[in-house]
């Protein structure tokens, strides 16, 4: 059987990770919109840097939970069948044991060259403004997908999409595009779909099944039932 499991900030908010879309997301009083796009960033990037500093400092403090250890024997019994799509860019699925995970959003522990646009693996700070590591250029932003992006790996996305058995949402809200148009994409081509979420989703109704509960609960006994 080959599986393809979206998973959003649901699942890591349950270790502790601030969702964007949550009131207390915001940070010294700034929307997303204002931290998240091309545009701010050319306009402020010092203020930009520091937001993503603290929470690439934040993700110390936070642990995988039972479900991104669930994914990972899942990973450990279907090997190159199954694919994890995050649109999160912490590394809790990477420090449960998932190796397969595709970050389409980008990631945190990851900075981004303008100058080259090459992507190499960052722990430290951006806003003092170091040099990229591959070409010397001051030009380094952080590795993430800002609004009006395309998201990462789209076409291997859809490759995938297009032979997979069974489809799987994990945490998501079912309101941010292309992610959730998935559910109708892998629909189509014949596979089957489960949504696994807190509460239901703006797009529950395009799944053919739908679980509603904590991912720390959820995900475990899914992986149970399939392992079984």
């Amino acid at each position: 059987m080959r599986v393809v499991v979206l998973t959003g900030a649901g699942i890591s908010a349950e270790s502790g990770v601030p969702t964007f879309r949550d009131a207390d997301g915001l940070w010294e009083g700034h929307r997303v919109e204002d931290v998240a796009t091309p545009e701010a960033f050319d306009h402020q990037p010092s203020v930009v840097h520091r937001f993503y500093d603290a929470r690439r400092a934040a993700l110390l403090a936070v642990q995988p939970n039972p479900a991104h250890h669930a994914l990972a024997r899942l990973e450990a019994a279907l090997g190159d069948d199954l694919l994890v799509v995050t649109q999160n860019i912490d590394d809790l699925h990477e420090r449960g044991g998932s190796t397969r995970v595709l970050h389409m959003h980008g990631e945190l522990r990851s900075a981004l060259c303008r100058g080259c646009g090459g992507r190499s693996p960052w722990d430290h700070e951006l806003a003092d403004l170091p040099p990229c590591p591959r070409c010397g250029v001051t030009e380094l932003r952080p590795d993430v997908v800002w609004f009006g992006e395309v998201p990462y790996e789209m076409e291997r996305i859809q490759q995938t999409l297009d032979r997979t058995d069974l489809f799987v949402s994990v945490g998501t809200s079912g309101a941010v595009y292309p992610a959730a148009g998935f559910v109708q994409y892998a629909g189509r081509r014949g596979a089957r779909t489960l949504e696994l979420n807190l509460m239901p989703s703006e797009g529950t109704h395009l799944f053919d099944e739908a679980r509603h509960g904590p991912a720390s609960e959820l995900v475990p006994a899914w992986v149970d039932e399939v392992l079984g």
